[in-house]
């Protein structure tokens, strides 16, 4: 059996499947992926890269789809030199958000497709609009979102089946299409990201903090309003006053990776801290940027209270793995939340609620061991739905099937 998967940033999402397909006998594995993507063992990934481009003469609604057919141009290109090396894939898995899912169909005809459905635009009831600090879409903005769709919605139409992570990212797409996607979360390593009383993390300034400290932690790819860094910034000055003690930790780099660009020359990082410098002790406030994954989880494992927001979108990796450490997590009220937090397992917060979770997270930072519950319903929920043993063998056998 040949098993295709398509991911510009391969192995991404696909990570442990790919590996746990590899390993089974009579089953090849393969890639498409772009120049720079990563390397698994005994999974052949075949490299593209699409031209540089202009495209200042479309139609602005269409330029993003003008870009997703060039990027199906290599795909092509790249599917036609895996079937000359004789592999002739019976399924394929493959994300629909670059357009490298347009031309699969056509190359592969008999082939079982399997499209990753991770989010769907809207310009009503989810991240468009949801922030009212940030001007709303106007009519024109709102048609061209919608038009950001239509790779996708070719892709989940011409594919034999839907894969989404979450319940809550299925529920995005148009109900009409909804029956074709099952809920199969991808999983992480909660043998690698564990419970640990006794981890250390040393910061830049060479202090080392340990479950001994109060430690708050907010952990992001990037810091930006999609994932309430301007909320968890002007929530610091009433959190730092309540608990004199507390040292806060944030892990993230200071690009974009959802929504729009801070001002020119600037970033969202220094945008918001800047708004509160003047009212916060700078020497307890601890940004690392990106960090290795081994610093990233002593982060977590030193955690006292974890904080998680979202704009209604993509339910983050590192919600999950913060579970998996067994923090205390505190989370904005939000949609894709709901699937995972309850009063059981961690503490919801409206999102632009700044006074609310700066006194919530100042209890538990004054009452720990109060929340040792949560800690345990955490790592318990981590282990019995979110562990690589519990979702690599259902995905496997949905793949396979």
């Amino acid at each position: 059996m040949d098993i295709l998967f398509v991911h510009n940033n391969f192995p991404a999402q696909f990570k442990h499947l790919a590996v746990a397909l590899s390993l089974y006998p009579g089953v090849r594995v393969a890639a498409i992926g772009a120049v720079g993507s990563s390397k698994l063992e005994r999974v052949k990934v075949e490299r593209y890269a699409v031209p540089p481009t202009e495209v200042g003469d479309t139609h602005p609604y269409a330029r993003r789809f003008d870009l997703e057919c060039r990027r199906a141009e290599q795909i092509l290109y790249a599917a036609t030199s895996l079937t000359r090396q004789g592999f002739a894939p019976n399924t394929i898995v493959a994300h629909c958000g670059w357009g490298e899912t347009l031309p699969l169909r056509e190359a592969f005809p008999n082939a079982r497709i399997i499209t990753y459905c991770e989010f769907y635009y809207r310009a009503q009831g989810l991240d468009v609009n949801f922030d009212a600090e940030f001007p709303n879409m106007g009519l024109d903005a709102r048609v061209g979102l919608q038009l950001k769709n239509a790779a996708t919605l070719i892709s989940l139409v011409e594919s034999d089946d839907g894969l989404a992570p979450t319940v809550w990212q299925k529920s995005t797409y148009p109900t009409e299409l909804q029956s074709k996607i099952s809920v199969f979360h991808e999983g992480v390593d909660t043998g690698i990201v564990t419970p640990n009383a006794t981890a250390t993390l040393k910061l830049p300034n060479g202090r080392t903090l340990s479950r001994n400290d109060e430690v708050v932690t907010f952990v992001a790819r990037n810091l930006e309003p999609m994932r309430g860094y301007h909320v968890f910034m002007r929530t610091l000055p009433q959190l730092m006053a309540l608990r004199p003690n507390a040292q806060i930790v944030i892990i993230g780099d200071d690009k974009v990776s959802y929504g729009a660009a801070a001002p020119s020359g600037k970033s969202w990082k220094s945008i918001y801290l800047d708004e509160v410098a003047e009212k916060i002790d700078r020497n307890r406030v601890h940004f690392l940027g990106p960090v290795p994954h081994n610093t990233y989880i002593s982060a977590l494992q030193v955690s006292s209270a974890h904080i998680y927001l979202t704009y209604p979108f993509v339910l983050s990796w590192s919600l999950i793995e913060a579970l998996s450490a067994g923090c205390v997590t505190v989370c904005s009220d939000t949609g894709p939340l709901h699937e995972v937090i309850d009063s059981e397992i961690g503490l919801l917060v409206p999102f632009f609620d700044t006074e609310g979770l700066a006194h919530r997270v100042a209890h538990v930072l004054g009452h720990q061991r109060s929340y040792d519950h949560l800690r345990r319903a955490a790592r318990a929920l981590a282990l019995g739905k979110f562990s690589l043993e519990r979702c690599v063998p259902d995905l496997v056998d949905f793949v396979t099937k």
